[in-house]
């Protein structure tokens, strides 16, 4: 009885994940900055294997954290860890987690806007700066671009869909459909995406536009790519008999994230696609 709960928190044990997490991260830096001494060497996949082992060391270890680490939280909630107090904590992390992501597209938006409107020339600026550079030729936004942004709307209102049949009907066949159509669509944007980058007429090096479009497309992407993996744990996880419309914070926050997803690339085909180009 001395050791009995009579609180509404979660107290949690001793946790080797962290720790591992830090040492898997540290390695991918270290590997990562040992292969780019030796870019102009890598020409191939095994080149890059070759080159960026300890890189993909790190890789491993930080995505074998993350699912044994992400598991230990799924059994806490399914066994009753997670009440309602904890509940308000993950969301509010997960809100601040959000925030920090769109700190880190508001600087890429930034480098893009300022080079933009202040095109760097050899003399000065304001008589020698053109926008885009010279030889650069972008996208049309009315093509690939436009059916990829409609691609992840239908995507996002899936997602939705799955969302208020669990919450408001507790429709479980609903909800796997609409995470199915979600994740398919989350799929296709990613492999138009590509197409998109193979048929470009301009790289990431040797201009400031290719460099920026690469990196805000390109980070997009991967967030695409993670959302996408989010919910497909989530499609698992409802299989397996997970979530009720009370406790469904794992879903809800991928939810989140799908919808953060969009609401960047409306943006971005807005001001890249669109007005920057």
């Amino acid at each position: 009885m001395a050791h009995e709960k009579n609180h509404d928190y979660h107290i949690l044990n001793p946790s080797i994940w962290p720790l591992a997490g830090s040492i898997g991260a540290f390695i991918m830096l270290f590997g990562s900055v040992l292969g780019m001494q030796n870019n102009d060497q890598i020409n191939s996949i095994s080149d890059f294997a070759e080159y960026y082992w300890m890189f993909l060391v790190g890789l491993l270890i930080v995505l074998y954290v993350m699912y044994a680490w992400w598991a230990e939280v799924v059994t806490e909630s399914e066994v009753g860890d997670h009440t309602p107090v904890v509940r308000i904590g993950l969301r509010y992390g997960f809100i601040l987690f959000i925030m920090s992501e769109v700190m880190f597209f508001a600087a890429w938006f930034w480098s893009f806007f300022k080079h933009a409107m202040y095109p760097m020339g050899p003399q000065s600026p304001a008589v020698d700066g053109v926008w885009t550079p010279v030889g650069i030729e972008t996208f049309d936004p009315w093509h690939l671009p436009l059916i990829n942004t409609l691609i992840l709307l239908c995507s996002g209102m899936a997602a939705t869909w799955a969302h208020h049949a669990l919450v408001h009907e507790n429709n479980r066949q609903d909800m796997k459909w609409g995470l199915i159509l979600a994740v398919a669509l989350g799929a296709i944007f990613t492999v138009f995406q590509a197409y998109e980058y193979s048929h470009a007429a301009f790289g990431f090096s040797g201009n400031i536009y290719g460099a920026i479009f690469f990196m805000l497309t390109g980070l997009h992407g991967f967030h695409v790519l993670i959302g996408t993996i989010f919910l497909m744990v989530c499609l698992v996880r409802l299989q397996r008999g997970h979530f009720t419309p009370e406790r469904h914070v794992g879903f809800e926050a991928a939810a989140w994230y799908w919808h953060f997803v969009d609401v960047v690339w409306l943006f971005l085909f807005a001001a890249v696609y669109v007005w920057g180009g």
